[in-house]
């Protein structure tokens, strides 16, 4: 009766009898209860609002979406996004905080994830006793514990430092995942891969890192590293997981700096440091041959590592996402033309991102909606304060 009422907008107890299958008893019995617990809301009846003409009037319900707030993070190395949100998922307030990178330690991480959260809260107008669910991406593999393991230089354990344990001394529902994976959630909850229950959601900013979904189900692995993209380091042509928007940047700045650019070329006097993997992007849309070189050579890339995921998964589709993703679209067109010369299985379906750098706190959410309504009802008095109170 939850699952159909956190869908349904407002209804009426026949509608919730014919989704359910329940009698008329049973289902009346659960909306009262849901009612007590403060998750559902009676409205006024069918005939009160002029909907209803003859017989006994249909009563009338809805989701109390504002019973409660989730809370949905992107923690990535250099900035945390935090998204308070009601039951439905409707953001009420989101903030970013910029980090300093060089004050990473797990205790200093810790406590600026709080700061950010509070801060959330505060613009929310609400506070941690109004909170059912937190949801938290990381930039590191994690277990189905909300676990990441050891990494040779520590990385992972300052990414996350036992987020999952400080979290839950409060918050009802925890959930950890790597920030790849949420945007594979945001994809296939409010992107390019709704409908579609085999993808590959490949983050493609400073590193590239990969969310997959197999059979409709989020793939981790034991200790979290399905998408883990190290193994890149042995694939001929790529050889390491440095992002694409990287990649672009150092590949035209190495070509500035050996003397490569043409003379009288746009970037032909820009100091290496300046010049940008979006700036060549830009040159390349504009029809600039040196800048669509580039392009091509960005779009090998693309296909080989595509063509990874491909023989390795059998997806139906791979979704290219992050901020970088709107500006790849000569990138991705040269990389489809590759493609069918890269696998053996049917080519993917390689698609652009619309979601932009807010795909993973998008997930987030997402992710922390679909964690609150599977674990609402097992929490008991261990809930948040505002599911007692009915309005």
């Amino acid at each position: 009766m939850l699952a159909f009422a956190w869908e349904a907008g407002v209804f009426v107890s026949t509608d919730a009898m014919a989704a359910t299958g329940l009698t008329r008893s049973t289902a009346i019995d659960a909306l009262d209860e849901l009612i007590d617990i403060g998750l559902l809301r009676e409205l006024p009846n069918a005939r009160a609002v002029g909907e209803y003409r003859k017989g006994r009037p249909s009563r009338r319900f809805e989701l109390r979406a504002d019973a409660a707030v989730v809370i949905g993070m992107d923690a990535g190395r250099s900035h945390l996004t935090t998204t308070v949100a009601d039951l439905r998922g409707e953001a009420i307030a989101s903030e970013t905080l910029e980090l300093d990178t060089t004050h990473d330690s797990a205790d200093e991480r810790r406590a600026a994830v709080l700061a950010a959260v509070d801060s959330a809260l505060r613009a929310a107008g609400r506070d941690r006793e109004s909170v059912l669910a937190v949801c938290v991406g990381v930039p590191a593999p994690v277990d189905s514990r909300g676990e990441s393991p050891d990494h040779r230089d520590g990385f992972w354990q300052r990414m996350n430092p036992a987020l999952r344990r400080m979290l839950e001394e409060w918050v009802p529902i925890v959930r950890l995942e790597n920030d790849a994976s949420l945007a594979a959630v945001a994809e296939g909850a409010v992107g390019a891969a709704i409908g579609c229950r085999d993808y590959v959601v490949l983050l493609a900013g400073d590193r590239f890192g990969a969310g997959v979904v197999i059979d409709g189900r989020l793939v981790r692995g034991a200790h979290g590293g399905a998408g883990e993209m190290v193994a890149l380091d042995n694939v001929v042509g790529v050889e390491s997981a440095e992002g694409m928007g990287l990649r672009l940047t150092g590949w035209a700045r190495d070509a500035a700096a050996a003397g490569e650019i043409p003379a009288g070329h746009p970037l032909a006097d820009v100091p290496p440091s300046q010049i940008t993997g979006r700036v060549v992007l830009e040159l390349a849309r504009a029809g600039d041959t040196w800048a669509g070189s580039i392009v091509e050579r960005a779009g090998a890339l693309l296909a080989r590592i595509s063509a990874v995921f491909g023989s390795v998964y059998d997806p139906s589709r791979v979704i290219v996402a992050g901020a970088v993703a709107e500006s790849l679209d000569q990138v991705a067109e040269v990389a489809r033309a590759l493609l069918p010369g890269e696998v053996d299985l049917a080519v993917p379906e390689l698609v652009l991102s619309s979601l932009g750098a807010g795909s993973v706190a998008a997930g987030a959410v997402c992710a922390a909606v679909e964690s609150a309504r599977a674990g609402v009802l097992h929490l008991g008095a261990s809930g948040p304060r505002l599911l007692g109170e009915a309005v």
